[in-house]
């Protein structure tokens, strides 16, 4: 009899187990690939010269993420090259071709998330995350620690698109990569051309309902 007893309360510990990986491992996947095509990332460069902002407006990927374990966070955010934009025609085409991103050759931007090694909750569905992840620019790959707000908002995504309903998830960061890191024009003097690129994300992620 104490062995039955051993035995069940050995298999309600495996089944809680199992239970607890199951709830893990749902979370939700979400498309930042926007339907109505606002998502945006900014960058800087705030050289002595000639600081300039710009916009890349080309995004997409999609992010699984569960607000009962926001360590699990997993994705990759796509930015096309293509999409990053100046007021400047001149310094435009000039950001697109060979001898700068040269986006015929490089399509695109990803950042691919490998781990969360901290996260905790600043208010009810907002966590603070501390991610790991891979930054692939011009070919080369970089690991960067970037923090990320990470906003999870059940059911609100028919407020923002009225032909949808489900919900959103909402990132936000602010980061810097170094451009010689990446083989972006790294013979011209940082006066000219600021060596660290500051960048502002601010994304909406869907999950529609079926």
């Amino acid at each position: 009899m104490k062995v039955l007893c051993r035995y069940s309360r050995l298999f309600v510990v495996l089944s809680a187990f199992v239970a607890a990986g199951s709830v893990r491992a749902a979370g939700t996947e979400f498309d930042f690939k926007d339907p109505k095509g606002v998502n945006s990332i900014s960058f800087t460069l705030d050289s002595l010269l000639e600081p300039f902002t710009g916009v890349a407006s080309g995004i997409s990927g999609k992010v699984t993420f569960d607000p009962a374990d926001p360590k699990a966070t997993k994705g990759t955010i796509t930015v096309e090259t293509k999409s990053l934009h100046l007021e400047n025609e001149g310094m435009k085409k000039t950001l697109h071709g060979p001898d700068w991103l040269d986006v015929y050759k490089n399509p695109k931007i990803d950042f691919t998330i490998k781990k969360v090694t901290e996260s905790k909750s600043s208010a009810e569905n907002v966590f603070e995350l501390t991610v790991v992840g891979d930054l692939t620019c011009m070919g080369v790959t970089k690991e960067l620690t970037v923090p990320i707000k990470a906003t999870f908002l059940p059911g609100k995504l028919g407020e923002r698109s009225s032909k949808l309903t489900g919900d959103l998830l909402v990132l936000r960061a602010n980061f810097a990569m170094k451009r010689k890191d990446f083989g972006i024009k790294p013979d011209i003097p940082d006066k000219v051309v600021a060596e660290e690129i500051q960048l502002r994300v601010s994304i909406a992620g869907v999950s529609p309902k079926k």
